[in-house]
């Protein structure tokens, strides 16, 4: 499924010819995961219709950043110059060099995005 990006804008100077989209996992416990999610099932959303799309409370692992110095050309602006890959301490195999499991936090993202840093003591069972 894909919607129409809310947040930033078509980076006009950019090698990728980015469409505005951004593309989220349909089924909720498959492989595929997001951080971002729509707040109706994705399964029963139709072409044109309206969600909202947000990041619900999501505990996570850090396992890797990357530092861009100039910052990253994605074909979205802001280009982000720190992502995080993060991955939810919840899902099997959330390990460090999980890279390629993991989604990504852009630090300057146009997304409005609250973080909180917790510590394992911190944690809710």
């Amino acid at each position: 499924m894909s919607i129409e990006w809310p947040w930033g804008d078509v980076d006009p100077d950019s090698r990728y010819g980015w469409d505005g989209r951004f593309a989220l996992p349909v089924e909720p416990d498959g492989r595929e995961w997001s951080l971002f999610r729509t707040e109706q099932d994705p399964r029963g959303l139709k072409p044109d219709d309206t969600c909202l799309v947000g990041i619900p409370e999501t505990l996570v692992h850090v396992v890797d950043v990357g530092r861009y110095d100039p910052p990253m050309d994605t074909g979205r602006l802001p280009r982000p110059h720190t992502l995080l890959i993060v991955l939810p301490v919840d899902r099997p195999g959330s390990a460090v060099g999980c890279e390629d499991e993991g989604d990504t936090i852009e630090l300057d993202s146009a997304a409005p995005i609250v973080m909180e840093r917790v510590s394992p003591a911190d944690r809710v069972s």
